[in-house]
């Protein structure tokens, strides 16, 4: 299970005042400038054009993909991705403790806490991994000792304020540096989770 998020140097996934219709806030669009600067078309998304390492560790990490947790503030700021989910092909499991909304066919809603959604998307996985998506998310799966990797696509910007990478902490959580690729744009950092 894992979590590749892109962030700016000052740790923030959105810039202030992520909202529905605005899922990125003010100045967050530009964390994702990497998916449009480059010449190499994407595998996996032909809408995105990368630089070429930037394209393979997309497309590698999208491959990894069987299904997807999101938390309920991150799906509806994303206007529910209008049915559908952030991922191409694998299922969609949202956190929440309200009902789904209409058209939620390819989402299941799960209201038994992180655990619940996370044992619900790895059965449906079918044995490949379980991406998890927003701050709120991650960080309870941290806690809960759930997560293996945490991947960030760090931009080079300071956006000032917005949704903070990994929320809330109240532990301490140990990781060890998996790799580095320097890309125009975008610096990929892996770690995995110090068990």
């Amino acid at each position: 299970m894992f979590a590749a998020l892109a962030a700016s140097v000052d740790g923030y996934i959105t810039g202030p005042d992520p909202n529905p219709g605005r899922p990125l806030g003010v100045g967050g669009d530009q964390l994702f400038d990497w998916y449009r600067d480059g010449d190499t078309p994407s595998a996996q998304n032909p809408n995105f054009r990368l630089s070429a390492p930037s394209a393979q560790i997309f497309d590698a990490l999208v491959d990894r993909v069987g299904a997807v947790v999101a938390g309920r503030k991150t799906y509806d700021d994303s206007d529910g991705w209008d049915g559908e989910g952030p991922h191409p092909t694998a299922p969609l499991f949202v956190l929440s403790h309200r009902p789904a909304p209409p058209g939620a066919s390819r989402q299941t809603f799960v209201g038994t806490g992180i655990s619940g959604a996370i044992a619900a998307a790895t059965q449906a996985a079918g044995g490949r991994d379980v991406g998890l998506m927003g701050s709120a998310v991650l960080t309870a799966a941290l806690m809960a000792g759930l997560v293996d990797e945490v991947i960030i696509h760090q931009v080079p910007v300071l956006l000032g304020g917005g949704v903070s990478f990994f929320g809330d902490m109240t532990d301490k959580v140990q990781l060890t540096r998996l790799g580095v690729v320097t890309a125009p744009g975008v610096t990929h950092l892996s770690y995995a989770v110090v068990r």
